[in-house]
């Protein structure tokens, strides 16, 4: 990658194949680890189509940020003691530096479930007073800017302490961050092959529970190209396209001279 000359690039059709899920779990020894899972989301957990501003110094540092694209996919994994773990696996607005050959830094990820998802199910696990528990299996027709305020079970515990973080439902968007490596790339066409890996926070039900923090790690496979050259290659095609069904001679002979002009 060292051939790349300094300047501005667009890096085009950014897809990332998830190979490995791994989430954060406490051992019997009271030790935080990374234990494997088993995926249950079939084949629609990549992320595909995505592009952002590549911006390449004469020193080699590279500063790249994500714009656009499919760059959200929700997924599921099961831990071994049985339990699911949902989240959104996504690289939103990501913004990292490096060098050409590895970069990293920082995304957004968002809420797993959108203001207006009425919640039909909550938390009820490790709630042994019954009465509590009662109203966790009843707190159902809420969510963050819709439906009721309080669970209806139990009017006169509703705003007891121990359900405050299920009635108040929360939409905040947490924090990830991914390191990627380069390890094949052609000059010619631009394309890049690589490795990432990511941990990000796992889906909270809209603030019910903590988020676990999830490892991703995989295969990405992007295209690099002059954003000067994306510019006159899209302008180029439009123009084209444009005046296929004109039928006006003398427009479509002044956009063969500016075709010309540029080329």
């Amino acid at each position: 990658m060292q051939e790349v000359k300094p300047g501005e690039y667009k890096l085009e059709n950014f897809c990332m194949e998830p190979t490995s899920f791994t989430v954060k779990e406490e051992d019997a020894r009271g030790r935080e680890e990374f234990v494997q899972t088993k995926l249950l989301t079939r084949l629609t957990y990549g992320l595909s189509g995505m592009e952002g501003k590549v911006q390449i110094g004469d020193d080699g540092n590279v500063h790249f940020h994500e714009e656009e694209g499919m760059d959200y996919a929700a997924t599921t994994v099961r831990l071994p003691g049985g339990e699911y773990v949902p989240f959104l696996f996504t690289i939103k607005d990501f913004d990292g530096q490096g060098t050409l050959d590895s970069f990293s830094g920082d995304f957004t990820v968002p809420s797993y479930r959108g203001s207006t998802f009425m919640d039909p199910k909550v938390r009820s696990a490790g709630v042994r007073n019954f009465a509590v528990l009662w109203m966790h299996m009843n707190a159902r027709g809420r969510g963050g800017a819709t439906g009721y305020d309080h669970a209806l079970a139990l009017p006169a515990r509703q705003d007891d302490d121990d359900m405050q973080r299920t009635n108040n439902k929360q939409i905040t968007p947490g924090r990830g961050s991914a390191v990627f490596s380069v390890a094949k790339a052609d000059i010619e066409t631009g394309e890049i092959a690589g490795v990432f890996e990511s941990i990000q926070p796992s889906d909270t039900e809209m603030g019910a529970h903590a988020p676990k923090d999830i490892k991703v790690t995989g295969l990405t496979l992007q295209r690099l190209q002059q954003a000067l050259d994306y510019v006159d290659y899209n302008m180029r095609y439009v123009m084209q396209h444009f005046f296929t069904f004109s039928y006006s001679q003398k427009y479509y002979s002044l956009v063969q001279l500016w075709l010309e002009m540029i080329s």
